[in-house]
């Protein structure tokens, strides 16, 4: 059985023909009433000459004569043949009515059909993008710029994120409390920082964005990638605020807090490579 998408398509295709049918019939009938209104106004100054045309004798009469005869017998197939015409523009037009009401409800079953396929490839794809953000690195270099708010010692700055390891800035401002945690497929700890909803997100250090969309279990969630091949891992956001491959400092805003059903909190963790690695010592904690 043909899928609602190739049944639309057929359906299409037949409501196409008729269509077509439909609009050489009205031509047709067009050109029937044309010729049944000329014939009928030849009969009519025919008939009013009578039988007896002026200065014509018998002969002539009975040509009169035929010529009538023709012209009402004309005039008859012209009206039967438009009203054959007729009936089977009202059997197209019925056939039509009924291409378009079996057609609706599987456009709306193809809709939803390619909206629920949509929505596997789009999961899909963002599992790959996902996979992809921690291999960027080795298969296209990239020179990060670093600048802005970022350590409190400029002397820190460039030197590379593994230097920070230890002291790096918390993404959050204000109280938070830290929890360990991870998310499902993960193969270490992340941390769970409990803060108000809303609260801004803020990278750790500057780079590159290489993931900022939903994914699984994280929700919508931003990848930085921060050179030689280590990354920061941000989801579980209310809302995200930058796009993939934008180039960002440390300090900057990438989202917000957000809460998908246990308590507003940002899930946190830091990946080198695919391994994903304790943030705890990074923070110094």
């Amino acid at each position: 059985m043909l899928d609602p998408e190739r049944r639309v398509d057929a359906l299409l295709r037949k409501e196409r023909d008729v269509k077509k049918d439909l609009k050489a019939l009205k031509q047709e009938a067009e050109g029937a009433r044309a010729r049944t209104i000329a014939r009928g106004r030849a009969y009519v100054r025919l008939a009013r000459a009578g039988l007896l045309p002026v200065g014509g004798g018998f002969q002539a009469t009975v040509d009169h004569a035929s010529k009538i005869e023709r012209l009402h017998r004309a005039i008859a197939r012209d009206i039967g043949l438009e009203r054959k015409l007729a009936a089977r523009r009202v059997a197209l037009s019925k056939r039509l009515d009924e291409l378009r009401q079996e057609r609706e409800p599987l456009e709306v079953q193809a809709r939803a059909t390619a909206h629920a396929r949509g929505a596997i490839l789009a999961a899909q794809d963002r599992a790959l993008a996902f996979q992809r953000a921690f291999e960027s690195s080795g298969s296209a270099p990239h020179t990060a710029i670093y600048g802005g708010i970022g350590p409190s010692d400029p002397s820190e700055v460039g030197v590379g994120m593994a230097a920070m390891k230890g002291r790096l800035p918390f993404p959050l401002t204000g109280r938070a409390e830290i929890h360990s945690a991870r998310r499902p497929g993960t193969d270490g700890p992340g941390l769970e920082m409990r803060t108000p909803r809303g609260t801004p997100v803020r990278a750790v250090y500057g780079g590159r964005v290489a993931f900022a969309d939903i994914y699984a279990a994280y929700g919508k969630t931003v990848i930085v990638e921060h050179g030689d091949r280590h990354y920061t891992v941000s989801s579980n956001l209310d809302e995200i605020g930058v796009k993939t491959g934008d180039e960002i400092t440390s300090g900057a805003r990438i989202g917000s807090v957000g809460d998908s059903g246990d308590g507003p909190l940002l899930y946190f963790e830091i990946r080198v490579g695919t391994e994903t690695v304790d943030p705890a010592e990074w923070f110094g904690i």
